[in-house]
């Protein structure tokens, strides 16, 4: 019986080069793979970009409350989904019903939580019913394991304004951090 992931983690730990690395890898072996990306995500349009230049252009750019199920028509092997935080909670539910009923894998990447520590509605959701659960790691510039993502706009960390802002849009950035020098930064915005 095929599973659904969620492999989660702070802004710049590999999540983009890991989903483009699985893709390639399957399709080496020479199996067929989709690739889903929220249209909520405008990073790069309709292809996953890392950091490091990498590129890879997605099979369905969904959008917010689509179903998924018509989508799957062919014979396919594994489905990966990148920026998963942006899906709904009922395409999620989808997801997991593909995975038992097609008996595909599925492979979703994406944030935990966003800037101000309050939950995506898909991630939240891919919490509760993944059938594994894997954090991808990246270290905060103290050294310490970053978990959390600071907003900076103009360069200034900020907690206010709404829960998605695409990185690299409008003046947007996000700096990975531990705990203990978000809560230090907390501390300082009061």
């Amino acid at each position: 019986m095929a599973k659904l992931y969620f492999r989660y983690g702070a802004m710049n730990c590999g999540k983009s080069t890991a989903i483009i690395q699985v893709a390639y890898n399957y399709e080496e072996k020479g199996k067929k793979v989709l690739l889903i990306k929220s249209s909520l995500d405008t990073k790069g349009e309709d292809t996953v970009v890392n950091r490091s230049g990498l590129k890879r252009k997605v099979d369905i750019l969904l959008p917010p409350d689509v179903s998924i199920k018509p989508f799957i028509k062919e014979p396919i092997d594994a489905i990966l989904v990148d920026e998963a935080q942006f899906l709904s909670p009922n395409q999620v539910d989808e997801l997991y019903e593909i995975s038992k009923l097609n008996d595909i894998p599925i492979l979703c990447y994406g944030l935990r939580c966003d800037f101000k520590l309050q939950g995506f509605p898909g991630s939240t959701r891919l919490l509760l019913i993944a059938d594994t659960i894997e954090e991808i790691k990246t270290i905060c510039k103290c050294g310490k394991k970053a978990t959390i993502n600071v907003r900076l706009v103009n360069g200034i960390p900020t907690l206010k304004g709404k829960q998605i802002a695409i990185d690299g849009e409008n003046n947007i950035t996000y700096e990975s951090m531990c705990g203990n020098c978000y809560l230090k930064f907390k501390e300082g915005v009061k």
